[in-house]
């Protein structure tokens, strides 16, 4: 097996102020973070002198931090359903209905999905991507049922014929809960049987799972709950479990080997001011070796063309370029 991407999503987190008493990310204790950066903070003014906005916010010996526009020249305030659409699918897709739309997909988003996205161009071309998430038993009864609509990430996977992981998968440990230790499996869903991690054994988790596969795909939406709380005490916690597990997976990565990708859909924990999502820029680290992280900055840049900044819609042709695939990619027979 060649390169490997692990392609971590973080829902609602922008790039916010450096005021501790709005912005967990100020607030909250991140020695992980501080240290792939220097101690510098996650925030819209990290940036070094002379840098661009296509050339990055930060660059270090391990990590770089870009911002990416999540509004993508449409007016109001960024939603989920389009801006995860415009991730995995390299279309504005906001720009295509005119306007932002969430957090579920509607049926005009559902077909733009059908016609091909990240996951479903790598299966063509015979690349293995996976969605790491463990998804319980009520969840698939309720798509079945018709009373629940998968998410952009989730059905994305169902279009490109990826199975969903189960409760099974998790009990054997070959996926990851949404909380990483899967306290809520116990706490909220009742099963006493699922074996519970600590922190940094998720972070090993991650990487010996994403360790099997070209690209690997996981979704934390606490992170969009979180903001829409407006609580800054579990809006820290939150983060600086996160914080642990991202500091166990970067000891254990190969930074030759491939690239850690962490990015959002739209702002919303960076502001506890607001309950509402924000038009705040989003972080896009990458962490792996200077010549990958370099490479992939060459293949945004490319991917955004004339425009001024990058966005969300860069991230999907850069990485297929980052596995050798031509950005004029063949549409995609939708399997489902």
């Amino acid at each position: 097996m060649g390169k490997k991407l692990l392609f971590v999503f973080l829902d609602g987190v922008g790039l916010g102020k450096a005021d501790p008493e709005i912005n967990p990310f100020i607030h909250a204790a991140l020695p992980a973070l501080d240290d792939l950066f220097n101690g510098n903070k996650i925030i819209a003014d990290s940036h070094l002198p002379g840098s661009v906005s296509k050339q990055g916010l930060l660059h270090t010996n391990q990590a770089s931090l870009l911002n990416l526009d999540a509004c993508m020249g449409i007016a109001g305030v960024p939603q989920s359903a389009t801006g995860q659409a415009s991730l995995l699918t390299g279309k504005n897709v906001s720009a295509l209905l005119g306007f932002h739309d969430g957090p579920k997909p509607s049926p005009r988003v559902m077909d733009i999905l059908k016609e091909g996205t990240l996951f479903s161009q790598l299966h063509q071309y015979k690349l293995e991507a996976t969605l790491l998430n463990a998804y319980p038993p009520r969840y698939f009864k309720s798509i079945d049922s018709g009373k629940r609509l998968p998410g952009v990430v989730a059905l994305s996977a169902l279009y490109a014929g990826m199975n969903l992981r189960t409760k099974e998968d998790l009990q054997r440990g070959e996926a990851i809960s949404v909380d990483f230790s899967a306290q809520g499996w116990h706490d909220h869903l009742g099963y006493q049987e699922t074996p519970l991690l600590n922190y940094r054994q998720a972070g090993e988790r991650l990487f010996i799972l994403a360790n099997g596969y070209e690209l690997a795909f996981f979704e934390f939406w606490l992170s969009d709950v979180a903001g829409h709380k407006q609580e800054m005490k579990p809006a820290c916690d939150l983060l600086e479990r996160f914080d642990t597990v991202l500091g166990s997976l970067v000891t254990n990565w190969d930074d030759d080997g491939g690239l850690i990708l962490i990015t959002s859909d739209h702002g919303n924990l960076e502001d506890l001011s607001t309950r509402h999502h924000t038009r705040n820029d989003v972080p896009l680290i990458l962490i792996g070796s200077q010549a990958n992280r370099d490479g992939f900055i060459t293949n945004l840049i490319s991917a955004s063309g004339s425009r001024e900044k990058l966005d969300l819609t860069d991230i999907t042709p850069a990485i297929l370029s980052f596995f050798e695939i031509s950005k004029e990619y063949p549409p995609v027979s939708p399997l489902l």
